[in-house]
């Protein structure tokens, strides 16, 4: 079957079955492997990329349910935040500047959905943060995290 995913401002069409997961047809079929797998159950969030701006858990999506929606992986956010070709986000840069990756596996969905919620709520609370960043870091780095949340959104 013939399904059209628009990743990061370009069209891909793919002769790939309808329920295969939006992870797979990113990593294997466009080679944007940023996007990493972590649980394949929707649980730890190393999967998480944008679908018209949400924060989608990619594991779990299947393509047909994303045809023609779009997309933005951590290869796109610099460019979708608005940095110069080249450059990283302001997020990307605070996530540097905390030294919030450890192993860094988890990082790219972290960012996603950091980014989500920020693009939603620009000042959000540590509730706010605690509620809607639900990604899983072995690491423990979540004080980063925050503190790389917090140094962007600053008043």
């Amino acid at each position: 079957m013939s399904i059209t995913l628009r990743v990061n401002g370009k069209a891909h069409a793919l002769d790939i079955e309808p329920e295969m997961p939006l992870l797979w047809a990113l990593r294997d079929e466009i080679g944007l492997t940023g996007t990493k797998f972590g649980c394949g159950v929707a649980a730890c969030g190393a999967c998480t990329v944008h679908v018209d701006g949400v924060a989608m858990r990619s594991c779990v999506t299947p393509v047909e349910a994303v045809d023609g929606a779009e997309i933005t992986t951590i290869e796109g956010l610099a460019a979708v935040s608005g940095a110069a070709e080249g450059m990283l986000s302001e997020l990307q840069q605070a996530w540097i500047e905390a030294q919030v990756p450890q192993c860094g596996y988890c990082q790219s969905g972290m960012l996603m959905a950091v980014s989500a919620l920020i693009a939603e709520n620009p000042q959000p609370t540590d509730e706010d943060i605690d509620a809607a960043i639900t990604n899983v870091c072995r690491c423990g780095t979540y004080p980063r995290v925050r503190a790389a949340i917090r140094s962007v959104t600053a008043a």
